[in-house]
């Protein structure tokens, strides 16, 4: 089976997130998204790139990879983490992040040439005295922050 990345619309990407994705619903912001098909033209992954979510990486130079979700077909996620690095490059980014919750290994992210920038801590929700928020679907899990290279 031939595997091809192809250009995907928001609401393709955003399907197979809510359909695929273990742990989260689809994004909120979205730059672009990207796919891989096989040769029968069956979409089997998507990944979507976003602004960064802190507010910290909100410098016009860094995107972030907001979601992977995947079929379960071998070796497509570092397919695309690679693509969405060469992506945003070509948009002009200089920086693009990601985090993994810590149950995940990071294997598809160090095939894709990514490295561990830093390991954060569980916080107890999102929500700050200048920012209320509603965490009743925050998960407190301690997270990895990558970057590509």
């Amino acid at each position: 089976m031939t595997l091809t990345l192809v250009p995907v619309t928001q609401r393709q990407a955003f399907d197979c997130i809510q359909r695929w994705h273990r742990h989260h619903p689809p994004p909120r912001g979205y730059i672009v998204a990207i796919g891989v098909a096989t040769d029968a033209g069956t979409l089997v992954a998507v990944a979507t790139i976003g602004r960064p979510l802190a507010r910290a990486w909100q410098d016009n130079a860094t995107a972030e990879v907001t979601r992977v979700a995947t079929d379960g077909t071998p070796h497509v996620a570092s397919m695309l983490y690679g693509a969405c690095w060469r992506a945003a490059k070509a948009l002009g980014y200089r920086r693009l992040i990601t985090y993994t919750q810590a149950a995940e290994p990071g294997t598809s992210l160090r095939a894709a040439g990514w490295h561990i920038l830093a390991e954060r801590p569980a916080r107890p929700g999102w929500t700050a005295p200048s920012r209320p928020r509603d965490d009743r679907l925050y998960q407190p899990v301690p997270r990895t922050l990558w970057e590509a290279s």
